[in-house]
């Protein structure tokens, strides 16, 4: 019935069979809800949201509440990941009305698209206070006949209010010392010195922020900042957000300690994480840290990539219980509709685990993963932790024990997973996976990088260097790029460069940092998240702050230095300058809503420094030299590493070799210390 068949979206096409009237987001909705003379119901969710399936099997699914939605409004339906426009400029409304958001996000707008009513999930019967969603379609429909002049009024003031809202930049110039210092001091006070991370539950990967404190060390010398990323980072390695079996973390805890996932798997929060924990072990040398970002790696391979190369959008909370795993626990975990429950596939009773693994082995799991017959969640399920390593004794035994326990989870019915490819979220895993190669000497994993990023150029990127943001089944979709696409592909483009020696990407990566510079960046140095020949919406999305990934803001500051580091391009270095102003005055302020900024500038103070290494990559000195450059944690540090004078990478040009030998040269804005020819002596200046 609906219009969502032929759509690349799994997230519209789980919609696909709704017996409510769906459109996709476009001008036919809105000249249609105009003919009709009806309001537009906007709904927003993405395909991993346990709570839009939870809304869907009870509302959308319905046959009366379908037959309200059509006779009285013209529905649509939009996936965040794939419009994330859509939804950043709903999404503030929603909040600026109610205080808070979610998804799905449920929005009522005027044919005209702009909003008048506002919520997120609604109950089918009235529950907790909330209203049944069968009574606000009621008493909108009445509010749209009957009070009309009232609902075009709100309408209007919602509209001016969004349009009058302006960013104010720093006024200082650049972060500096003292900003840097006064976000560490903020960090500080809301760091859970108990359990790691900050603030309160629900509690969500830190990722940026970690980037922050371990550069933020590594160019001062901060054991603070060290201890508050590495106790985070083993809290969430050892806690129920992270997959004890197969790798990769949920995406969040609900408690927090770390305990209780909510079980959705995003390849962003993988990617990002992935490259904490290499980070980390460059620090510190952590045996844990080293494990968790190879898991992690292997898990987005394994469990994420798709046929063509590129890398999938995310694994569902939820998952069927039919295959007898899961019945006993269908009643109390995290809300199970249906047959579906969410954290089915993931979790554990000690039946199941004597099942699996026979008595005695299932004691030693029970003891070692923190199984209880109380469980973790009703029924005595219970998500598996990592309290501490398992002693020499029994390391041999824990190891069978983890295979077997995979092996049987793997004969479970599987979360589903949402196989689009997002430019943005595949630029992040192309960084983390050629970086997490390099570093560890799994080349499988720097040819995993290299063949997505081949995708992206092949599929997503057209002659005139614009890229589309989603594709799926090696089809394109229809929307454009937005700023973290353009921003978290170049970044994974330069990181591919420095570890491969291919210019070909760094080439790639200033097309795509120039359409940024010409088409979303305006005079004052600010960025917008869409570009300035983009689909008009009731107002131009802009936000520098940093939520589960990278704004597009703070990405493609970071980007553009890294990209000046590389060329010497005074142009994208003043760009990088220019967009960095926000975190002057944000980052004492806001200090955990700026953390990739904050990285940022880091980087900035630093330089950031820029690495050439020279010399015939067969050579054993060569290798050496590019091998210490890769593990230097100085912040933002770019390298480039190939024969003297390659055309390739400007960093090369005029770096000879030293009689004869490979070398490297440490620079700063192109001006280099003396070349040396040492492993030691290069790890000494980084």
């Amino acid at each position: 019935m609906n219009r969502l068949a032929g759509v690349t979206s799994p997230y519209l096409l789980q919609h696909a069979d709704n017996p409510v009237d769906w459109w996709p987001w476009g001008p036919e909705a809105f000249e249609e809800a105009k003919r009709r003379d009806v309001p537009v119901l906007l709904s927003v969710g993405y395909s991993a949201c346990h709570w839009c399936h939870v809304m869907a099997h009870e509302s959308f699914e319905d046959e009366a509440v379908a037959a309200l939605v059509n006779e009285h409004f013209v529905a649509v339906k939009v996936d965040r990941e794939e419009r994330p426009d859509v939804d950043a400029v709903y999404m503030e409304a929603v909040q600026a009305a109610t205080g808070q958001g979610g998804w799905p996000m449920t929005v009522f707008l005027t044919p005209d698209a702009a909003p008048f009513y506002f919520g997120t999930y609604f109950p089918p019967e009235p529950r907790h206070g909330m209203p049944s969603f069968p009574e606000v379609l009621d008493g909108v429909r009445a509010a749209w006949a009957d009070r009309r002049g009232e609902v075009d009024e709100v309408a209007d003031r919602i509209v001016k209010d969004l349009a009058s809202r302006s960013l104010a930049l720093a006024g200082d110039g650049l972060p500096g010392e003292e900003e840097l210092a006064a976000a560490l001091l903020g960090l500080t006070r809301e760091y859970d010195a108990t359990r790691g991370g900050f603030g309160g539950a629900p509690k969500f990967p830190p990722s940026m922020v970690l980037e922050f404190l371990l550069r933020h060390h590594a160019r001062t010398g901060s054991e603070g900042a060290l201890q508050m990323a590495a106790d985070t980072c083993e809290a969430m390695a050892r806690g129920g957000i992270y997959d004890q079996l197969g790798g990769g973390f949920a995406r969040y805890s609900v408690d927090r300690a770390w305990i209780v996932p909510h079980f959705e798997k995003m390849l962003y929060d993988n990617a990002l994480l992935c490259r904490v924990y290499a980070h980390l072990w460059k620090a510190t040398g952590s045996e844990l840290a080293r494990r968790v970002a190879l898991e992690t790696a292997d898990f987005m391979v394994r469990e994420l990539r798709t046929p063509e190369g590129g890398f999938a959008s995310a694994l569902d909370a939820d998952s069927a219980v039919e295959d007898g795993w899961g019945h006993p626990l269908a009643e109390g975990l995290g809300g199970g509709t249906g047959k579906h429950v969410e954290g089915a596939y993931y979790v554990w009773t000690p039946a199941q685990l004597e099942e699996a693994l026979g008595a005695e082995d299932a004691a030693l799991a029970a003891a070692h993963y923190g199984v209880t017959e109380e469980g973790t969640f009703e029924h005595g399920a219970s998500v598996l932790q990592l309290p501490q390593e398992a002693g020499p004794a029994d390391a041999g035994r824990i190891a069978s024990v983890r295979t077997r326990l995979h092996a049987a989870r793997e004969r479970r019915a599987r979360p589903g997973r949402d196989d689009k490819v997002v430019a943005a979220w595949n630029g992040l895993a192309i960084a983390a996976l050629a970086e997490t190669g390099a570093l560890f000497d799994r080349p499988d994993l720097v040819e995993r990088a290299t063949e997505a990023a081949d995708l992206l150029v092949r599929l997503h990127l057209d002659d005139g260097g614009r890229l589309t943001r989603t594709s799926k089944d090696g089809r394109a979709g229809a929307n454009a790029g937005v700023l973290e696409d353009y921003a978290d592909v170049a970044e994974g483009f330069l990181a591919l460069a420095a570890v491969t020696g291919e210019g070909a990407w760094l080439d790639f990566a200033g097309i795509l940092l120039d359409h940024v510079l010409d088409r979303f960046t305006a005079e004052d140095g600010a960025l917008y998240d869409t570009a300035h020949d983009a689909e008009a919406l009731i107002r131009r999305p802009q936000d520098p702050t940093d939520n589960a990934a990278p704004s597009g803001w703070t990405a493609a500051a970071g980007a553009l230095l890294s990209y000046a580091a590389h060329t010497g391009s005074g142009a994208h270095r003043a760009a990088a300058e220019g967009a960095l102003g926000v975190v002057a005055a944000l980052g004492p302020r806001a200090p955990r809503f700026i953390g990739w900024g904050l990285a940022v500038a880091e980087a900035l103070l630093d330089g950031p420094r820029e690495i050439a290494v020279v010399g015939n990559t067969a050579d054993p000195v060569f290798q050496e030299l590019r091998r210490t450059a890769l593990r230097a944690t100085t912040p933002g540090a770019v390298l480039a590493a190939g024969a003297p004078d390659s055309e390739e990478f400007p960093l090369l040009r005029d770096r000879p070799l030293v009689a004869g030998s490979a070398a490297a040269y440490v620079c700063r804005h192109f001006t280099c210390d003396a070349p040396v020819t040492d492993p030691a002596e290069l790890r000494a200046r980084l």
